[in-house]
């Protein structure tokens, strides 16, 4: 995984976390789940790619 896409999983996830708070902050309740969503995949991005590097030096 290159420094890259480490960078736009972050700002993904960064992304995610402002809508979360616009959504808290207006009781907008569609950009709070949009934002906890892209939170989520980005998380889930990062730690998927984490493992696959992880196997492949245990191999």
């Amino acid at each position: 995984m290159s420094f890259t896409d480490r960078a736009k999983e972050r700002i993904q996830e960064l992304a995610g976390a402002v809508k979360e708070r616009i959504g808290d902050a207006t009781d907008n309740e569609r950009l709070r789940a949009e934002g906890a969503s892209q939170q989520s995949t980005a998380r889930a991005q990062r730690t998927e790619a984490g493992r696959d590097v992880r196997d492949a030096f245990d191999r």
